[in-house]
Formats: structure tokens, sequence, C-alpha cells
């Protein structure tokens, strides 16, 4: 399985962006997908995850109420809208993929996913 991410930027803080990740996976449906980030100097950063239907979501303390993970399994695509962004979501974000959601809703300091992706720059200037 290969992971795409794209839609990183510049932007400035309170402002929105918008992520997306396409998988080559024949079977797209049967994944957990989710988000998480990687500042310079720290560790994994468990953004948002979402299960094989969409029907259960997890995100991590610091994004909820701005960040909303959804999917779209026609077109195999799992997206990330984030809003009123602070200088301190500037990060890598990666997207991650396995059949098990709670691979990816974890606070582990390095990804435990099956697949993950080569990531894309978000930067938020204040």
């Amino acid at each position: 399985v290969q992971l795409q991410a794209s839609g990183g930027g510049s932007v400035q803080a309170g402002g929105s962006l918008l992520l997306s990740c396409t998988a080559s996976a024949r079977n797209f449906s049967n994944y957990a997908l989710g988000w998480s980030r990687r500042a310079p100097g720290k560790e994994r950063d468990f953004v948002a995850a979402i299960n094989w239907s969409g029907g259960t979501r997890y995100y991590g303390d610091s994004v909820k109420g701005r960040f909303t993970i959804s999917r779209d399994n026609v077109k195999n695509t799992v997206y990330l809208q984030m809003n009123s962004l602070k200088p301190e979501d500037t990060a890598v974000y990666y997207c991650e993929g396995d059949f098990r959601l709670e691979k990816i809703a974890t606070t582990s300091g390095n990804p435990v996913a099956e697949y993950w992706g080569q990531g894309t720059l978000v930067t938020v200037s204040s």
C-alpha cells in the first residue's frame, strides 16, 4: 500500500488548510486511516484517525474541535480539514494506514501503523 499526502503549505495563524492522502490499495475501504505529525526535534504526535466506514473517529487532544478527519472510499482518499491553525501546528504531517484503528490512534512517539506516506509540510506563522 502506498500513501501519497498532499495539501501542505504556509498559512497564517487562524487560517485553514485541507490535507489529502490518496492510497494505492485495492481494498482501501478495509483500512483504518489517519494522520500524525512530527515537528523538528520532537516525537510523533497523533492527530486523527478514522475507521474503515468513517463511523469512528479519534482526535489528539491538541486538535480537538479544530481538525476534522473524513474519508471517501470511492476516491481512495482520506482528508484532514484543519481550521484555526496555530503556530504550534507547524510540522510534517504523515498519513498512516493499518487494518487496526488502534495502530494509528496511538500516542506512541514512533509510528506503529503498517503503512505511512512521505509527509507534507505545514507551516503556520504568527
